[in-house]
């Protein structure tokens, strides 16, 4: 059975640490003045806006500690992660779950945070938000719709979602617990403890930056430990900024995942609001949805 954290109220308090890449602290100012407009406590942690002289938020072992403290402190209600980058995988296996496994509370972020939802939800069955992070508030001032659907997540309301047709859609309806991330993350999770188990589920998949026959590899590595065999139902996000060889790959990335899921039967939707672009709205990963994809249009309903 799913675990899912309490819902916030007026008052719950949310930290925020960085656990991979660094990230200016006045970057994440208008973040912490909405949620304050929301009605909740923020308590910053010091990797954000550290002082370090390099890719990573803090060394290693600062990062465990902060995001260790974090878990463990009974007063804090839900981690909005500052940032994604890389650096979470060099110390999930370090995390003492323990405390945290006897009080829930919600994690948020994507991009890297890819890492700690796939590890909570497939050893702990502990539900996640896949959601925009600090910098997201900065666009529209906290106003934007991505941000306006992490509100409703945190307060508990049902999430539903809609989108347009798209040509290489394959029609159906399924229901299934919603799993996924970023293509890149879960494909290096694959064969680690943090490895998701796909099977019945609904995956989601996004990514940014890459080459399409990288994607291609990675989706092939996917299919060859059998995740992509046994889904409910596969749901593609954006694949922005996505990069071609010289001599060109001879598809687009839509068609290059559309022809490895093509032998099997079951529901894919393409162009999902879900991505490091501007649309990425906030899903629970853990929770039981229904996809139904019809030749007019898309939805996605948390059951």
């Amino acid at each position: 059975m799913a675990i899912i954290p309490p819902y916030l109220k007026k008052g719950s308090r949310i930290g925020i640490t960085c656990p991979a890449g660094y990230m200016p602290a006045e970057n994440a100012q208008t973040c912490i003045h909405t949620l304050q407009s929301w009605g909740y406590e923020v308590m910053v942690g010091r990797t954000l806006g550290s002082h370090s002289d390099n890719y990573f938020s803090g060394s290693d072992e600062e990062r465990l500690e902060e995001l260790q403290a974090m878990l463990d402190e009974p007063s804090i209600d839900a981690i909005l992660f500052g940032r994604g980058g890389y650096g979470l995988s060099r110390i999930i296996d370090r995390i003492d779950f323990k405390k945290f496994r006897k009080k829930p509370k919600w994690l948020i972020g994507f991009s890297d945070i890819t890492v700690i939802h796939a590890h909570v939800w497939g050893r702990y069955g502990i539900c996640t938000l896949h959601a925009p992070m600090a910098a997201a508030f900065q666009d529209g001032h906290g106003k934007n719709s991505n941000v306006d659907t992490l509100r409703k997540a945190l307060s508990g309301k049902a999430l539903q979602y809609q989108c347009q047709q798209h040509p290489l859609n394959r029609t159906g309806k399924a229901e299934g617990v919603l799993v996924g991330g970023n293509l890149a993350l879960l494909a290096h999770l694959v064969g680690t403890a943090s490895e998701l188990n796909t099977k019945g589920k609904i995956l989601f998949l996004e990514d940014v930056g890459e080459y399409i026959y990288q994607v291609d590899r990675m989706m092939l590595q996917l299919k060859r430990t059998g995740a992509l065999q046994k889904l409910a139902a596969l749901v593609i996000g954006g694949f922005t900024d996505m990069k071609d060889t010289t001599r060109p790959f001879g598809s687009t990335v839509e068609e290059a995942i559309a022809e490895m899921v093509s032998e099997y039967d079951y529901p894919v939707c393409f162009g999902f609001p879900i991505s490091h672009g501007k649309e990425n709205v906030s899903v629970k990963t853990g929770v039981t949805h229904q996809l139904q994809v019809s030749k007019n249009k898309t939805s996605l309903k948390e059951l």
